[in-house]
């Protein structure tokens, strides 16, 4: 049993209050509902008395949360929408299940995107549902099963599966540098990550270099720092990944072919105080697999 009976209010006076919330207005929320203003009026009612606190007040002719009701209101619609959503994926896929995964926006889109057709070709049953989030989150507070994330084994609650360390090579616009001197890399501008602050210094000094660090833009996701280094704005740092395809399609060139090892590794990570489900269990078998097997190669140049 989840919870006494008693704290458990019906779904239509969760509905009726959040539209009431949403819409500040009993009126209101009856036409999207398709109630009388009474009958959401008599929700209204039933769920303060249920719950023993009030939750909304009148101020002229419109119905205002109260600081209980405006707490209440967001848990309110999270459940909601993920009560939805669980009706949807039983809906669409009776057979399986959904895995509902957190990514980081240049690990999804490089890597681990052109790998999923083979996950759906050996498991039809599961739908995996990607939303990219760039932080570490409460697994408690949110609607993912599992997440892809970067550094060390420092995500709370959370069991870590290894996947691979990140390996950078520096890449530019093919008339700027090609397989340059660590020297003249170190001239240019450099385009620098928010969250790899210190990426070209490690770069540089496992090269050799004791020079000063040439001055760069600093950007927040790697993909814009790729667009900026297509466009000539200076030497960005890559992960192997990311930089393959640019270099496939000739839009970027090796400023050289020397590769570093990043800051951290990349991890799938789940919450450890959950009952690992079907879904997850074939995913994560399968990842373990293609990141054994996919190890990130020298680039092409």
């Amino acid at each position: 049993m989840i919870a006494p009976r008693r704290f458990l209010p019906s779904t239509g006076a969760l509905m009726a209050f959040e539209a009431v919330a949403r819409l500040g207005s009993a009126t209101a929320a009856a036409q999207e509902l398709s109630l009388t203003q009474s009958g959401v009026s008599r929700q209204l009612r039933s769920l303060e008395t249920q719950i023993g606190a009030a939750l909304v007040q009148r101020e002229g002719r419109a119905l205002v949360l109260t600081p209980v009701g405006r707490e209440y209101a967001r848990t309110v619609r999270e459940i909601l929408h993920r009560l939805a959503a669980a009706s949807v994926a039983a809906r669409t896929n009776p057979d399986g299940g959904t895995l509902n995964l957190a990514i980081l926006p240049a690990f999804g889109m490089h890597w681990l995107a052109p790998r999923l057709q083979d996950f759906a070709r050996t498991h039809p049953e599961v739908t995996v549902n990607l939303s990219t989030r760039l932080a570490p989150f409460d697994f408690r507070a949110s609607r993912f099963d599992a997440a892809i994330h970067f550094g060390r084994e420092d995500w709370p609650g959370a069991d870590h599966l290894p996947l691979m360390p990140e390996t950078v090579v520096p890449v530019c616009a093919p008339g700027l540098l090609q397989q340059a001197t660590t020297a003249q890399i170190a001239a240019q501008p450099l385009l620098h990550l928010e969250t790899r602050p210190k990426g070209w210094a490690r770069w540089l000094a496992a090269q050799g270099w004791t020079g000063a660090l040439g001055a760069g833009m600093q950007f927040d996701q790697f993909s814009t720092m790729a667009q900026a280094a297509i466009h000539g704005m200076g030497v960005a740092l890559l992960p192997t990944f990311v930089a393959q395809p640019y270099l496939d399609s000739g839009q970027l060139a090796l400023a050289s072919a020397q590769t570093s090892q990043s800051i951290g590794t990349y991890y799938l990570v789940w919450p450890s105080d959950r009952a690992t489900q079907a879904a997850l269990r074939s995913f994560r078998a399968w990842l373990g697999e293609q990141a054994s097997q996919n190890m990130e190669p020298m680039p092409r140049a």
